[in-house]
């Protein structure tokens, strides 16, 4: 900046550092679902997903590098978690994105979702100033109603977003709707209950005047049978939520499946015949591993290359290499 003095760009060059995040490879899903691989300034890989549909163009974006949950039907959920993202690295990951949708698909971004790798909830501060840079005027200027912070549950930072009084939308993945079900899946439900969960979503309501949505992905012979929708129901009751049923996405070497269609169809009716708003959410990206729970399938060339050699990495930031 040579319209700055000698002086002052001196002590920006010693004082401060920008670390942008960098877009290593992507890969296009046969439904134009994009999934990208990022590279972090400390050699660190995380993805972040494209979606596209007819009236809307979503950005899932990532909260860590890696998660710390182990959810058992979850690829991210193998992976170590290495560090928080800050909230500059999350906002980078939406940049890209509109740009890439942009590019691709001649539209902006019109939501973002938090459903990506990691932990939101366990990056709060960070997830919560992404969201306030994304949303300012003087940044992307997006609406808070239309972004998604999903969490597993945690049942004391939910709370907090009532506190806070946050304007965003939140999700939370159930998957099952009593507490020995949730354990074998969820360890993390075995400090946040869901009788902690329901005090804890009444209170955001009751804050924020948000409903909030339940994920509920529908396993083969586990959570699909009747008394399965009927304690989901029960749980409703108690909350203000709506639900959405979500096809699983098997990943390599795991126990699940996907429940079969005309259950799903029969469990989707019993919700509403109960009085509760309920979607099928449909996979997208599958075939590139780019589908919910998914997440870090194949970004393992990207890691070594990183490994190998990553200032050269670096140094070929403004390349992309398409797999």
């Amino acid at each position: 900046m040579s319209n700055l003095s000698k002086a002052i760009r001196e002590k920006l060059g010693n004082d401060f550092s920008i670390l942008p995040v960098a877009l290593d490879s992507y890969q296009v899903s046969r439904d134009r679902t994009i999934k990208n691989v990022y590279r972090l300034h400390d050699g660190n890989i995380i993805e972040g997903v494209l979606i596209p549909a007819e009236t809307r163009m979503t950005a899932c974006v990532s909260s860590q590098a890696g998660c710390s949950l182990s959810c058992t039907f979850c690829a991210t959920g193998r992976l170590e978690r290495v560090r928080n993202l800050e909230a500059a690295e999350i906002v980078d990951q939406v940049v890209l994105m509109n740009d890439q949708s942009c590019e691709k698909y001649g539209f902006p971004l019109s939501n973002i979702v938090y459903m990506g790798m990691g932990e939101p909830l366990l990056n709060y501060q960070n997830v919560l100033r992404s969201i306030e840079r994304i949303t300012s005027p003087d940044g992307l200027g997006m609406s808070p109603q239309r972004i998604t912070v999903s969490t597993a549950g945690i049942s004391k930072m939910i709370h907090k977003l009532g506190d806070d009084e946050v304007k965003f939308n939140l999700a939370l993945s159930l998957h099952a709707a009593n507490d020995d079900k949730r354990n074998r899946i969820m360890p993390i439900n075995e400090h946040n209950s869901l009788d902690t969960l329901a005090d804890a979503i009444n209170h955001f309501h009751k804050k924020t005047g948000t409903r909030v949505t339940l994920e509920f992905i529908v396993f083969n012979h586990f959570n699909d049978e009747p008394e399965d929708a009927r304690q989901l129901t029960a749980f409703c009751r108690r909350i203000k939520a709506k639900v959405n049923l979500i096809e699983y996405n098997p990943i390599e070497g795991g126990e699940f499946q996907n429940a079969r269609e005309d259950k799903i169809e029969v469990f989707k009716n019993y919700l509403e015949k109960n009085g509760i708003i309920v979607n099928i959410r449909r996979s997208r990206g599958k075939d590139i591993d780019a589908a919910c729970g998914q997440l870090a399938n194949k970004n393992k060339p990207a890691s070594a290359r990183m490994k190998q050699d990553p200032d050269e990495c670096r140094d070929s930031s403004t390349g992309q290499r398409n797999n």
